[in-house]
């Protein structure tokens, strides 16, 4: 309408995106390179806040177009999407397909795409936009997805864009295991009067106007007041500006119809306006008026700090695990037949790491994996006793030093008494193998089963307990026949990360890694690898493993060790009990 009149050929000031009248000013480049940074960090979760109007969208759309091609994108931008309507949004935008019956569970194809996509050199990330309407299960589920991991990264990595009650949000207590794992943050705040300035003329010059802009400079300076700094205000206030001007055939553009423009779009009197939050905020009824937004509460970034997996040395990814373990090739070492030392001299060193530790709200039950219920394990969460610092010396009395009932605990757990003698030969005769390593709680949680804790106090005397369920900030261990409950930083303090656990072995299954083509254990590989990947049916047994060790995230070497057979047992719904992770 009044854009021949200025002589221009496009709209300045449209609060329509147009990558056209893209400003970046320096704290946009600032968010650019804060988010960039998270996510070559592979942590879970970014942060970029701001108010109404700031250029949050603005940032993410330039990074959106910064991105390498091997990204995948899934973007969330209703947040009031329930937790299956956010995972059928994030499946049909990465692409994932369910099977046609509709009984594959949406987490499981999720993992699969994902472990896939991660095989072919892609990555995945999840961008949520107005994150500070999200309900707490929803935020709960984005937490989970981030569970799922590869040796070396997470599988999915999550922006949240919101206004700044969303750090707020994250400081309630039940999304602290959320905001634990916010590896970035940045704040989006109101230009500076100057960058106002700049992106006054920058719009102005990028729709066609080639001299100075029609505002002068006691209007700019007003116009910056009364949007508080904020982009998109500023667009809404120049644009009816430049209109009244047009209206009154006036090329100048002063303080007088900046008051005007703001009296019209802005509900209060100019006058009656004074910037909140310094010079740039703007008040709260201006907020309404112009964004029909309730105001934002003030930033206040939530810091905090995971010491226990520091203690722990723990890591979600677990990379330097699965590399010792796993990328040797003594990947995966069975026990040998009798109980080891409290040395374990085949365990594998781990090296540390600082991403927040394994999480979990449905422990494992002691019965039998059909009994492994959430109703069950919450009474057993709930009646069992708090170990103290004070109490824990009891634990090394005589009874929790005895290794064999550790043994003969856990493989009730599989439904299995094991008799007199050595637990390892007993176990293999009901099909069962023995493992050890060492590592801390992230290997454990990989490999999703119960397993026995070597604990040692500062005495150095060494006690057994079983690792029955894992929570945010505590361990249910059985301790003699007992079910106790532990902290984290107390288990940290008294124990070395060795543990040990059963596995279902394949049908004739000897311990060589090296199977021999035609045998029994080669037969029961290719049977359980088509129900994995079809496709390869057919193809040599070691690239086979190869194929399914790389998808699994592990450092693939061809070789079928306890390892890659335990994983292998969990994606073909082998019968084992699980700790009931997310």
């Amino acid at each position: 309408m009044y854009e021949p009149f200025f002589g221009l050929n496009g709209e300045p000031f449209s609060v329509a995106p147009d990558p056209r009248f893209m400003y970046l000013s320096a704290q946009h480049l600032e968010a650019l390179r804060q988010v960039e940074i998270g996510l070559r960090g592979g942590g879970g979760f970014m942060l970029l806040t701001g108010e109404v109007g700031a250029g949050k969208t603005t940032v993410w759309r330039s990074f959106l177009e910064q991105l390498p091609s091997n990204w995948d994108i899934a973007t969330v931008v209703n947040p009031k999407l329930g937790v299956d309507a956010l995972l059928a949004r994030i499946m049909e935008d990465l692409g994932v397909e369910l099977a046609l019956e509709g009984t594959r569970d949406p987490i499981d194809a999720l993992h699969g795409h994902l472990l896939l996509a991660h095989a072919r050199g892609r990555r995945s990330l999840i961008v949520v936009d107005e994150a500070q309407a999200l309900s707490v299960p929803v935020f709960e589920q984005l937490r989970l997805l981030t569970n799922l991991v590869t040796a070396d990264r997470k599988l999915v990595q999550v922006l949240l864009i919101g206004q700044p009650e969303l750090h707020d949000l994250l400081e309630r207590p039940e999304l602290e295991p959320l905001a634990s794992r916010v590896v970035g943050r940045h704040h989006l705040g109101a230009l500076p009067a100057e960058e106002t300035r700049r992106y006054i003329a920058h719009r102005l010059a990028v729709a066609g106007n080639g001299g100075p802009p029609p505002f002068d400079d006691e209007a700019m300076a007003k116009v910056h007041v009364l949007a508080g700094g904020l982009p998109r205000r500023i667009n809404v206030l120049c644009d009816r500006a430049l209109l009244a001007a047009w209206q009154v055939r006036q090329r100048r553009v002063g303080t007088a119809l900046v008051d005007r423009a703001a009296s019209e779009v802005l509900a209060r009197p100019a006058h009656a306006r004074q910037p909140a939050r310094g010079a740039s905020a703007p008040p709260d009824a201006t907020r309404r008026a112009a964004d029909d937004t309730p105001v934002a509460a003030s930033a206040r970034p939530a810091l905090f700090a995971y010491g226990v997996a520091a203690m722990l040395g723990l890591a979600l990814v677990a990379s330097p695990w699965i590399r010792d373990v796993v990328g040797t090739g003594s990947e995966d070492r069975p026990v040998a037949a009798s109980p080891a030392a409290p040395g374990v001299a085949d365990a594998h060193e781990s090296l540390p790491a600082s991403v927040p530790l394994v999480s979990g709200t449905s422990p494992l039950t002691d019965g039998p994996p059909a009994l492994a219920t959430p109703v069950a394990a919450a009474v057993i969460a709930s009646s069992a006793a708090q170990l103290s610092a004070e109490d824990l010396g009891g634990v090394f009395g005589a009874a929790a030093t005895d290794e064999v009932a550790a043994w003969r605990v856990l493989a009730g757990m599989w439904g299995t008494s094991l008799g007199a003698g050595e637990p390892c030969v007993a176990a293999a005769q009901a099909g069962l193998g023995c493992y050890r390593g060492r590592g801390g709680l992230a290997p454990i949680r990989i490999l999703r089963r119960p397993a026995i804790l070597i604990l040692q106090d500062d005495r150095g005397r060494v006690a057994y307990a079983v690792l029955t369920a894992l929570f945010e900030a505590e361990a249910l261990l059985r301790v003699s026949a007992i079910e106790r409950r532990i902290s984290l930083p107390l288990l940290a303090r008294n124990w070395r990360g060795e543990f040990a656990t059963l596995w279902r072995t394949p049908p004739g299954w000897s311990g060589d890694m090296l199977v021999a083509e035609g045998s029994p254990v080669a037969h029961w590989l290719d049977g359980r690898l088509d129900l994995v990947d079809p496709g390869g049916h057919g193809r040599p047994l070691s690239q086979r493993v190869f194929a399914f060790q790389l998808a699994q995230g592990l450092s693939p070497d061809g070789l079928a060790g306890p390892q890659t057979l335990m994983q292998l047992n969990r994606a073909t719904g082998i019968d084992e009990p699980k700790l009931r992770l997310p």
